[in-house]
């Protein structure tokens, strides 16, 4: 395999202001959600929301993985079958 230079990066003054300019736009977003979220919630509802968003969460979990759980069964019958002696 033939081993060639390290290619020089140069960085421009067109590319600090693309990335600033970007940066600017995600963080105005950020900020445009933090206030979405924080105008109608109050202890209560936010509570609620974070216990739904916890078990969604589990949900899509479970399903991205294809992980079904089953209920426990509560006698030993169910567990082990029926033997008989």
């Amino acid at each position: 395999m033939l081993r060639r230079k390290p290619t020089r990066l140069e960085l421009k003054l067109d590319d600090i202001e693309e990335f600033e300019s970007t940066r600017k736009e995600l963080e105005s977003r950020k900020k445009q959600r933090e206030e979405v979220d924080g105008v109608g919630a109050n202890e209560e509802e936010g509570a609620i929301g974070l216990s739904n968003d916890h078990k969604s969460r589990e949900q899509m979990i479970n399903d991205r993985i294809g992980y079904k759980p089953q209920p426990k069964p509560s006698n030993r019958s169910s567990q082990f079958g029926s033997f008989e002696f």
